[in-house]
């Protein structure tokens, strides 16, 4: 019998997050589900099945199977029944995390980049999500945080994402890089940063520090907000071709 302190909610987060703890390099039973949760038979029958109704996993003759991406969309929904992110982000893989940031942007319709490696003056870089939706290049460094992030630490993140979004800038502008945004004429680079938490932190050198969760809302809003952040405009080589050469075009903050 369940337990009267427990609501449907908890036991349903709890649920939740067994699963991502489970589910992390394999399939898993039922009954393993069951023993791992503490919950009774039934009662986890029937939330798996509410789970599966809800296309957040899949049940084959008593077996679970869960994609990197549902498996994503579930960490949310713990989340969203109250379950503390640092814990839940424990279960998570990085690069289902850095998945997640890729499907968000090709569902707000941008061709996306992901692990971009380009070199520039000398020095290599690599950029986890590079989204390009015209005019806007959003240049995306992932982190997955299990615990809060010391200020200076954070300020040396951002900088350094600043720095390799200029210097993508710069290799789009001169064709050192093809990517989606080559083509264009003009283009405007943003450096941001996406995190797994909600930290207290939203915005620092005007760079946005985005949670996953509010990310959705943040590509939404990126038009009327774009001006207002740390950007640069580059002018591509589609443009320059049209006017006379000047070597000391560069890259406009």
């Amino acid at each position: 019998m369940q337990n009267p302190g427990l609501s449907t909610e908890n036991v349903e987060r709890n649920l939740i997050i067994t699963l991502l703890k489970l589910t992390t390099r394999e399939s898993v039973s039922h009954e393993l589900i069951n023993k791992e949760a503490k919950i009774p038979a039934i009662l986890g029958r029937e939330l798996l099945q509410r789970l599966q109704q809800a296309s957040l996993l899949y049940v084959r003759k008593g077996i679970i199977e869960v994609d990197s991406f549902k498996r994503l969309e579930l960490a949310l929904r713990a989340m969203g029944l109250g379950a503390d992110p640092e814990n839940v982000s424990r279960f998570l893989r990085w690069q289902e995390f850095e998945g997640m940031a890729a499907v968000i942007f090709e569902r707000n319709r941008y061709v996306v980049h992901r692990n971009l490696r380009f070199r520039h003056a000398g020095h290599r870089h690599e950029i986890d999500v590079v989204a390009c939706r015209k005019p806007f290049v959003v240049c995306l460094d992932c982190k997955h945080w299990h615990h809060g992030v010391h200020a200076s630490v954070l300020r040396d993140i951002v900088a350094e994402q600043v720095k390799r979004t200029m210097a993508l800038g710069e290799c789009v502008r001169n064709s050192a890089v093809e990517i989606e945004c080559s083509l264009w004429d003009e283009v405007q680079m943003i450096p941001a940063v996406l995190s797994l938490t909600v930290g207290t932190v939203r915005f620092l050198s005007d760079v946005p520090i985005v949670s996953v969760l509010q990310f959705q809302d943040f590509l939404v809003e990126l038009p009327a907000n774009a001006a207002s952040l740390e950007h640069f405009s580059v002018m591509t080589c589609n443009f320059q071709n049209r006017l006379p050469c000047n070597r000391q075009d560069r890259i406009e903050t």
